[in-house]
């Protein structure tokens, strides 16, 4: 099976509303497209945000496209959610250039605050080359990998879990015997040692769960 993993720079005229406000507050740090389907105009997705939920909540509500939706809280800082809404004419350029005959998105496809979209596609070799091609003008594409499909890893970490990692990594937290501890890591990061200790156990679970291909 031949992929792409791709990121993807939205523009200001591509961009979904709630992935502008993923990248214009700092109350959600990044959505996650679990699973989706679009049918007689209405799309059915599952996402996984992380980050403030009545603060999301509060400008999805205010969506006249939506129809329903309902929110599973995921302990304090993250939740699922299920939602349901008509199609927006904005997007369609966008959803036709994944419309190619032999590809398929491989989920979850991720969106972070920096304005841009991480997935991969998976198909014949010409056909992949053709949803880069197909792309809205405008729109920045870094393929930042090529090859057989090998699922999906740690690109399920947010951006600042993988600071905390890195920030972990240089102050000797993961040597054996371990150099300094958690309150190394959050001085590394200057922020709460609460706060570095829920990011690494959130991306050190995140990773476990790969490599074991847990649920």
């Amino acid at each position: 099976m031949k992929s792409l993993h791709v990121r993807i720079r939205h523009t200001a005229d591509t961009i979904d509303p709630m992935h502008r406000f993923v990248c214009e507050s700092p109350a959600v740090d990044r959505e996650v497209l679990v699973e989706g389907k679009t049918d007689g105009g209405v799309r059915t997705l599952l996402f996984y945000v992380d980050g403030d939920r009545e603060a999301y909540e509060a400008v999805l509500a205010d969506r006249p496209d939506v129809l329903e939706y309902d929110v599973t809280p995921d302990g304090e800082d993250a939740f699922f959610l299920y939602v349901r809404a008509r199609n927006d004419d904005s997007e369609r350029d966008l959803l036709d250039a994944f419309e190619q005959d032999t590809v398929v998105v491989a989920g979850p496809v991720v969106f972070h605050p920096d304005m841009t979209m991480e997935l991969t596609v998976v198909g014949h070799a010409a056909d992949l080359q053709a949803v880069v091609e197909s792309l809205p003008a405008g729109m920045d594409v870094d393929v930042t990998r090529v090859g057989e499909y090998a699922g999906w890893d740690e690109r399920g970490l947010t951006d600042r879990q993988r600071e905390a990692l890195r920030a972990a990594w240089r102050v000797g937290y993961y040597e054996v015997p371990r150099d300094d501890g958690v309150e190394a890591v959050a001085a590394e990061m200057d922020c709460a040692v609460s706060t570095a200790s829920t990011l690494l156990r959130r991306a050190e679970s995140t990773l476990v769960g790969n490599a074991l291909d847990a649920p």
